[in-house]
């Protein structure tokens, strides 16, 4: 096997490694990562304009794996980038948490498990471009918005961490 195929080897046993086991908890919060979040592939179902708007369109939940969905309802705390979407008086009160900041600025359309929707009762300021952990509340399982898809995680968030950068 060659250095390069060593290199892949190894990068690959340490991410299935990190994603093996229950996740860590912290004062009774699951630390999830998108190394678990996004660990395996979601591909999101195809819209259909002509559907019957009395039947509920396909969401896709049975690619989500069961460990994963066990995770709703719990208390949680990822850490990720703001990408602001609703501000109250200054302050985000709804935004997307992705894994990488690269992801929804510069064009590489992440995958529908590669982001965390996230909303705050009493909104936060915006931090954008540095990892934030928010804590809160995880629901897994397909959200619809005027009947489009809009994601499979929620984070009904009840505060922000330290910033991390």
């Amino acid at each position: 096997m060659s250095v390069c195929g060593l290199a892949l080897s190894a990068a690959l046993l340490t991410v299935a490694a990190a994603s093996e086991g229950p996740p860590a908890e912290e004062d009774g919060y699951l630390r999830l990562g998108f190394d678990r979040l996004a660990a395996y592939k979601f591909t999101m179902p195809p819209y259909d304009p002509a559907a019957d708007p009395g039947k509920s369109p396909p969401t896709g939940e049975e690619q989500i794996p069961d460990a994963v969905k066990a995770w709703s309802g719990r208390k949680a705390i990822v850490t990720g980038f703001m990408l602001p979407v609703k501000m109250d008086g200054g302050l985000v009160v709804e935004f997307l948490l992705v894994k990488d900041p690269m992801m929804c600025c510069y064009g590489v359309v992440p995958n529908m498990n590669e982001w965390i929707v996230v909303r705050m009762a009493k909104g936060v300021r915006p931090l954008m471009d540095v990892p934030i952990s928010f804590y809160g509340v995880l629901k897994v399982g397909a959200m619809f918005e005027n009947g489009y898809m809009v994601g499979i995680y929620l984070l009904e968030g009840e505060k922000m961490g330290e910033v991390q950068g």
